[in-house]
């Protein structure tokens, strides 16, 4: 099956997050304080400068997920509280804009992962005892649910930071 993934550079990205761990079955509990991050930038006059995203960054399937759900910020600011700041790092990405309900993402995931397979690409990630450690791995949601109700339209674009 072709897919429409292709590889882009991205430059560092200042942001604000909440972290959490988690697991699968309940990695909303952290994509639902999403609008807890958009209220502490709104309280200090700051706008975001892109759309909200979960970035995973210690997997291991079996047991928990280390993830911060994120949103960018246009230049770097403090965190306080459980809100905290950091950059995501710039370099080469894998990339995949998938349409559909957040329950189809799984798939999507393994065809981005398939492809850079096939390419020969290696990811920023290594395997510890905590599991899989990523550089940088973003699922950056483009469609605000306020404006389009309909999840089967929901897009969201995969961003996978490769090894350098």
């Amino acid at each position: 099956m072709a897919i429409a993934a292709e590889v882009t550079e991205r430059t560092a990205q200042p942001y604000v997050a909440i972290s959490g761990t988690v697991t699968m079955a309940t990695v909303g509990s952290i994509a639902d304080r999403i609008p807890e991050i958009f209220g502490w930038l709104g309280a200090r006059g700051i706008a975001p400068a892109g759309p909200p995203f979960l970035r995973y960054n210690v997997i291991d399937m079996e047991r928990q997920l280390e993830i911060e759900a994120g949103v960018p910020v246009v230049s770097a600011v403090e965190g306080d509280g459980h809100v905290r700041a950091g950059t995501l790092p710039a370099g080469q990405y894998a990339v995949l804009v998938h349409v559909g309900a957040p329950p189809t993402l799984p798939a999507a995931n393994a065809a981005l992962i398939d492809w850079a397979a096939e390419r020969h690409l290696t990811w920023d990630m290594s395997r510890t005892g905590a599991g899989e450690e990523w550089g940088c791995r973003l699922e950056i949601y483009l469609t605000d649910p306020a404006e389009q109700p309909d999840v089967s339209k929901w897009a969201t674009q995969l961003a996978f930071r490769l090894a350098d």
